[in-house]
């Protein structure tokens, strides 16, 4: 009798997996490029696309992702016709940053650094110190934020050179945990509206020799997680910021550069077993495992201590296809964290990292009913969720 080959596909090689441009051309690199042209001391200019302004201002659309502009031209005139100014005229998209998810990219805009050195590495990770997950982005549950994120802001470093810094977002946000580790310095102004916000940041711009405003709209992010990209809610809400970029492009006083970015891009995913494992009802995912963190597209797997090595070769076996299966030491050797990482920040890496290659998620449907919910998605390494805007209009 013949022996049976087991003939179990060949998992996607860690090698093709896009790393984000950490150090040349990533999300990390946009804050200390426009603070390193003002003459603020201990940062860096990695952009070198960019060239620098006396006041600069970031606008940062949660969600709008570069894929999703360039194909949605009629709701966003004005933006598109800034697709060319794009990183410094190059009329190219810079990345995200792994994952690319709100609160690690947040955080990497705020601090100018890569996840694996200010230590938010998901949409939740676990807490070496307590065993639990931690929400990075709703901060539950509380944990001591500068204990947390320990680095200065660039908009702290900022203010202390005398460059007049400022936040205009929602009042929601002002005394959050998130706000206090990433975005905070210099003044915090909290406005309602989308057109209270652009004319606010366009007054605090002109309030300085030398200013760096930051201002923030989230909503094209809920709509696209509640009804999917391209939905009507969706393209609505493009079509209102788009409005807001043009208004506030209008305003910026002599001397200014502004620039339009994101933290992410979005996918929308099937409701269907095919595109949505659910690790809740999956036997062989769950073995082995004692947390699972991260997001659908992106996630951290914790194991039991003794059982990585066999979690790592059940995931690879069963989702191997279509998701990059890294042990934490492969994905901070392939960089997907950063070039460095911290030894506060190395556990809370899962022991096992997947990064969905297609259209695909673990969702976790008992764990996680809301998440597993969403239609529109993102956290992983692919162009559509990683590929961000970077265009520019100067005064």
């Amino acid at each position: 009798m013949s022996q049976q080959v087991w003939d179990h596909p060949e998992p996607l090689s860690l090698d093709s997996a896009p790393v984000p441009e950490y150090g040349a051309g990533s999300l990390a690199d946009l804050l200390p490029t426009l603070a390193a042209g003002m003459d603020v001391p201990d940062v860096t200019a990695s952009l070198t696309e960019l060239s620098p302004a006396d006041r600069n201002c970031v606008f940062l659309i949660d969600g709008l992702g570069w894929e999703q502009l360039k194909t949605h031209p009629d709701e966003a005139p004005f933006m598109t016709s800034l697709l060319g100014s794009s990183r410094g005229g190059t009329g190219r998209p810079i990345t995200a940053g792994y994952p690319a998810t709100t609160a690690t990219s947040l955080a990497s805009v705020g601090t100018g650094l890569p996840p694996g050195a200010h230590g938010l590495p998901g949409y939740t990770a676990r807490n070496p110190e307590t065993g639990e997950l931690m929400n990075q982005l709703r901060w539950q549950p509380w944990t001591k934020p500068g204990k947390w994120q320990p680095y200065p802001t660039v908009f702290q470093l900022a203010d202390a050179a005398g460059v007049h810094t400022a936040q205009v977002s929602s009042p929601h946000f002002q005394n959050t945990p998130l706000t206090k580790i990433a975005l905070s310095g210099g003044t915090f102004h909290g406005r309602l509206t989308g057109e209270d916000r652009m004319d606010l940041a366009a007054e605090q711009l002109a309030a300085g020799d030398r200013s760096l405003v930051y201002t923030y709209y989230a909503e094209v992010d809920g709509k696209g997680h509640r009804f999917g990209v391209d939905s009507d809610p969706w393209r609505g809400q493009l079509m209102y910021v788009d409005r807001l970029v043009q208004r506030l492009a209008e305003q910026l006083p002599p001397r200014t550069a502004l620039y339009v970015t994101a933290d992410h891009g979005m996918i929308d995913i099937p409701f269907d077993e095919q595109h949505r494992i659910d690790f809740d009802e999956d036997w062989e995912l769950r073995a082995g495992v004692a947390l699972l963190g991260g997001e659908g597209r992106a996630r951290h797997v914790y194991a039991v201590p003794g059982a990585e090595s066999d979690v790592l070769t059940c995931w690879r076996e069963v989702l191997g296809e279509q998701f990059w299966v890294a042990s934490r030491d492969e994905a901070i050797a392939a960089g997907w964290f950063g070039p460095h990482i911290d030894e506060r920040v190395y556990e809370r890496i899962g022991d096992v990292v997947a990064a969905a290659r297609d259209d695909v998620l673990i969702i976790a449907s008992e764990r996680e009913p809301k998440e597993s919910a969403m239609v529109g998605n993102h956290g992983s390494m692919t162009p559509v969720e990683q590929h961000i805007p970077l265009l520019e209009v100067r005064s």
